[in-house]
Formats: structure tokens, C-alpha cells, sequence
């Protein structure tokens, strides 16, 4: 361990989630000077030692930096150049003939380039794409020179806008941005070479094909920049299945077996999560994102997604959300721990303010704290140690930490969250022998009694319907059925008795037919109530306006007896009413004689 390891971290000592007492500083080098990504970024055996290197996508800082690095320990002990920048580098095993070694496949431009034993085995172009025929018209005239530059930069700038079917090439783009005093060195430089379009890889991930062994033989999974995901055979180097998204992928988690069931989840660039089953052309599920996406995990069935709003959220893989909240700062780098001799999954965020934080579910676990903002992260085997930590910083710098063996990986109990009490479990008392005789029962006969049950279920729909029905014929509804009056009814009823007061609501629900010529009578038992007045007719109803009419109701009976009162709506000349409404009169008070 080097010296220079205790300077990376500065945690204050009474933080109850400080995690330095976790993890060892293994090793610092500020003059590293890697420049990459965690998509750039894989762990392996390649070398089949049981001594798991570190692969680098290196973008460099300038064009001729790019380059794949390979680490064993703290040294470098591999370098190649690149001709593109990578977007993506991981392991996979091509075939299961012995040596048994996996190859480094690395996504770079519109190529994926597969190297076996540190030595180039195999490069993958993306098929090429359609070409726009009048592009292809314009290039052939200036190959014959029947066409001016000048003429074809115009030619192209009409075709270049969001609208056209087929986008422009590289070639064409590219013609469009230079100068005037450029456009002829160009044409003469590129007129002979054919014209192609070609997309580019934007992500690239791995799907093991018929077996879930960690070395089993595993596809290549590229997301591609014309909103492509193509699945790759790892012998043939072929095209298995071609899908299609609705925007540019940036990120891929990928899991299942290829031959049996799979399922691809992939964050866009459109602030969506697209979800692919096995035997979908298209996205089964959509995941719609408050802002757009910074990182993508999956751990069993949940997806956990980073945004650029500071949040930190998980999903299942339908698109049901189960816990989300904010972050202090703005997530530069995430990462999946994954200590499979403590059987434990957390998730490692990476912060601007220099801070790594590491969750289990959505409960603080450990807080580490850098000199610098971490811009790449891998957690796995790295050497002979199980729990490695491997950190790239923005400045250059390589930061290794290793988990200890005794390190407390459980949730602290100053986390926010539910009480303790809510997670004891209950005290179920056993199965008694009568729970047993009605399971054994309910086995025996789920046919019968399931018959039995959708019988009795058609038998209380039918009762219901017939009673909506008659309740339509007789026109008991609250609401009118009639196409030229769409009034609505209701009725309360104020008071201790034995003099109530009756409230009549009807509005007009209409929206542009106005109700006019109806009348409003009631219908009671009257040896029982006396109604005041008994019919009342009804002025000019405005669409969607409510009208209140009260009429005195007085208890006869002085024996409390209670019955209903009927409100009926009706038009001169039918005698069926239009609406009514049924009020079941409380218990009047008796008379207090003085």
C-alpha cells in the first residue's frame, strides 16, 4: 500500500456512515493520466491465472492519446492505440475450445474490434445504412465534373433539415461546414472514394447465449446512434437480431439467456427507459424520466436509474417505480456492488462535490470522500482480491480501494426509513387441523366450487342488470335517460321534526340545450306527512347550473313511525316522470309541550 493512498480520503471521524474503517487504500497514482468512463471500463481474467487485469478505453487528451490500457496491480503492462474513441469495452468468452480465454471486445466508432491474448482477432463493422438516392445522384455528378462545388454545397443545404426521411452521410455533413476556399481540395480528395453512411456505436454490453455460467459463451449487445440495438453472434460475428428504439440508446443492462428468455432495458437519450423481451422488435415497457438519464443498473429485477436532476431512482422492470429521492450534487459516475461471499448488492454514486456514496435498497451504507471528482467507476475482482474498487478521477488519477473481509456492510440505524418494529415478524400461530381439512377440501374440489362461484357471479350480474332495467323503465334513476332533457336530482333533508325542511337539487347537465316547462311534485304516505307544497313548477334551467327549491315536510305520527318520500320531475302531457328521487325520512322528535 502506498503512502500516498491516505491522502484521498478526508472523512470526519464522528459521521456514524463514515466508511474508511471499511475500506483499504490499496494504492494512488495522481500522474495515471486516464481519461475515461465506467462503460470504458472492465474487470477480467484474461490471462486465465486467476490474477484479474484492469481494461481501459482510454480516450486520451488530444487524437492521437486513444489508446486500450491494460493493468496488472499497479503497473501497466499492455498498451495499443485506437483509431476511434471508445464507447464501450467488456470481456466475453467466444467459444469453449481450449484455452479457455475470454476476449476484449471494444465499441469503437462504427467498429467493434475483438482482441483474444492481447492481439487483434477480429473487427465488426455495423451494416451500412440507406443512402438518400439524390445525395448519391450529386456525388456521381462530381465524380463525371458535371457539377460545381458550389452548386453541389447548395444542392446538399437544401436536403440537410430534421424533415428528410434519410439523413445526409458523414462525407456530406461534413462538405456542408467548410469554407468556400475548401470545397474543391475536398471534392478532388473524395469524389473517387464510394459514398456510404454508417452509424456509430454509442454502447455495449454482454448476453450470455444458452448457459448463465460466468464463462459461458456470451453475444455482443451494441446500441447504435440511428437508434439501433443489434444482438451479435460471438463465433460468426453476424447479426442475430435487429431491434428497433424510438431514441439514441447511451445505456444498456442486459440480462437472461439469449436461446431461452432475455431481457434488454436501455435508457435514451429522450428521458425514457425502453424495455425489450425475447422475440420483440420493439420496446415491450416504457420508463419515463423526470430528466435525462447518467447512469443504469440492474440488480435482479429492479432497474436503478441516475438522472441529471440529482435523483437516484429504482424501478421494476414493468416501469412500476419503488422508491426514488434526491442526491446533495449531481451524479458523475454509478456503479453496481455486487460481493457475492457476503451476498450483498448496493449501489455506488459518485458525486461532483467529491463524494461516493454507497446505498443498499435506499438506505446509506458507507460515505467515502476523494480529492478529486470521480468520472469512472469498477467494482469487482481486480489482482487476487474479491472486493476491489477501482476510481478514475477528472484530473487523471488512478484510486484503488479494496472492501475489508470484516467490514460492516449492514444498514446503519441513523438511516431514514420505517421503524425497526415494522420489519419483526409476526407471530403466526401453526396450521390447526382444521385449516388443513378445508385446504385438502378446496384441493379436492377448486373445480366444483370455482363453477359454483362464476355461477352465482352471472346469476348477481344478471339481477343487477335486469334491476338497472326496470329502474331505467320506471325512471327511478337519479339522473334523466330521455335524449331532449339531461337533468340530475338530488334531495336533503334539514331538521329535528316533527317540521322538516326538504331540499330539492336539479341541474341542468347539458351543455348547450336549455330545460324549460318541467315540474317538480312529491308522493308520501299521508297519514304520516303533510307537505306544504306539493307540486312546483320549475323556471328556465341553464346548462350546468344548480337550482335549490325547499318545500315544509311535518311529521303527523307522534309514535316516531318513518317512511320515504318520493320527488318526481316530469313534463306536462307524459305520464311517466322524467327523474326521481327517493328520500328515506329520519325519526322525528316528539312535540315539547310547554
Amino acid at each position: 500500500m502506498t503512502q500516498e493512498g491516505a491522502a484521498d480520503i478526508s472523512l470526519n471521524k464522528e459521521d456514524p456512515l463514515d466508511g474508511t474503517g471499511s475500506w483499504l487504500d490499496a494504492h494512488y497514482d495522481p500522474v495515471a493520466s486516464i481519461y475515461t468512463f465506467s462503460s470504458c471500463m472492465a474487470l477480467e481474467d484474461v490471462n486465465c491465472d486467476g490474477d484479474h487485469l484492469l481494461l481501459i478505453g482510454d480516450m486520451g487528451s488530444g487524437q492521437f492519446d486513444i489508446k486500450l490500457k491494460v493493468y496488472k496491480g499497479t503497473e501497466m503492462i499492455f498498451e495499443t492505440p485506437l483509431l476511434d474513441l471508445p464507447t464501450g469495452v467488456c470481456t466475453f468468452y467466444m467459444d469453449t475450445t481450449d484455452p479457455h480465454t475470454p476476449a476484449v471486445a471494444i465499441a469503437s466508432g462504427s467498429n467493434v474490434y475483438i482482441y483474444k491474448n492481447f492481439r487483434p482477432y477480429f473487427k465488426f463493422n455495423l451494416p451500412s445504412l440507406e443512402l438518400n438516392s439524390t445525395e448519391c445522384d450529386l456525388w456521381a455528378q462530381v465524380k463525371e465534373d458535371k457539377i460545381d462545388p458550389v452548386i453541389l454545397r447548395e444542392a446538399l443545404a437544401s436536403m440537410n433539415h430534421e424533415g428528410a426521411d434519410i439523413p445526409l452521410s458523414v462525407r456530406s455533413l461534413k462538405f456542408l461546414q467548410l469554407d468556400p476556399s475548401e470545397l474543391q481540395p475536398f471534392v478532388s480528395v473524395f469524389k473517387h472514394i464510394p459514398l456510404k453512411r454508417q452509424s456509430t456505436i454509442t454502447c455495449l454490453s454482454t448476453l450470455k447465449k444458452s448457459h448463465a455460467e460466468d464463462d459461458a459463451v456470451s453475444c455482443l449487445v451494441a446500441g447504435t446512434e440511428n437508434k439501433g440495438l443489434y444482438i451479435l453472434d460471438p463465433e460468426a460475428f453476424t447479426v442475430l437480431t435487429k431491434m428497433s428504439l424510438p431514441a439514441v440508446p447511451v445505456f444498456l443492462s442486459v440480462s437472461g439467456l439469449y436461446e431461452v428468455d432475455y431481457q434488454i432495458s436501455v435508457a435514451c437519450r429522450d428521458a425514457s427507459v425502453y424495455t425489450f423481451k425475447r422475440g420483440g422488435r420493439t420496446p415491450k415497457y416504457k420508463i419515463a424520466l423526470g430528466s435525462q438519464p447518467c447512469g443504469l443498473l440492474q440488480m435482479d429485477k429492479q432497474i436503478v436509474l441516475g438522472c441529471m436532476d440529482n435523483s437516484l431512482s429504482c424501478y421494476t422492470t414493468k416501469g412500476k417505480r419503488q422508491w426514488s429521492f434526491k442526491l446533495p450534487d449531481s451524479i458523475t459516475a454509478l456503479e453496481l456492488l455486487d460481493y457475492q461471499a457476503r451476498g450483498v448488492k448496493a449501489v455506488i454514486v459518485a458525486m461532483r462535490n467529491k463524494e461516493i456514496r454507497i446505498f443498499r435498497d435506499k438506505y446509506l451504507m458507507h460515505t467515502l470522500r476523494v480529492d478529486d471528482i470521480v468520472v469512472g467507476m469498477k467494482f469487482g475482482k481486480f489482482g487476487r482480491e474479491e472486493a476491489s474498487l477501482l476510481l478514475v478521477t477528472q484530473g487523471g488519477s488512478l484510486i484503488i480501494k479494496i472492501l475489508k473481509r470484516t467490514a460492516n456492510l449492514d444498514v446503519k440505524e441513523l438511516t431514514p426509513g420505517p421503524p425497526k418494529a415494522q420489519s419483526v415478524k409476526l407471530n403466526v400461530p401453526k396450521k390447526t387441523k382444521v385449516f388443513v381439512d378445508q385446504t385438502v377440501r378446496e384441493r379436492e374440489n377448486g373445480v366444483v366450487m370455482h363453477n359454483t362461484f362464476q355461477r352465482d357471479l352471472l346469476r348477481l350480474k344478471l339481477e343487477t342488470a335486469r334491476s338497472f332495467v326496470k329502474a331505467i323503465g320506471t325512471s327511478m334513476l337519479p339522473v334523466a335517460t330521455s335524449s331532449t332533457s339531461c337533468l340530475k336530482i338530488s334531495a336533503q333533508v334539514q331538521g329535528l321534526g316533527p317540521l322538516f325542511r326538504l331540499t330539492v337539487v336539479i341541474q341542468n347537465t347539458s351543455l348547450v340545450t336549455v330545460a324549460t316547462d318541467h315540474f317538480v311534485t312529491f308522493r308520501c304516505n299521508e297519514s304520516l306527512y303533510r307537505i306544504s307544497n306539493k307540486l312546483l313548477q320549475l323556471p328556465l334551467l341553464v346548462p350546468l347550473l344548480s337550482y335549490n327549491f325547499e318545500t315544509m315536510v311535518e311529521c303527523l305520527d307522534d309514535m316516531g313511525k318513518t317512511d320515504e318520500i318520493r320527488v318526481f320531475v316530469f313534463k306536462p302531457g307524459n305520464p311517466i316522470p322524467l327523474i326521481t328521487a327517493v328520500i328515506n325520512m329520519p325519526v322525528s322528535e316528539s312535540v315539547i309541550v310547554v
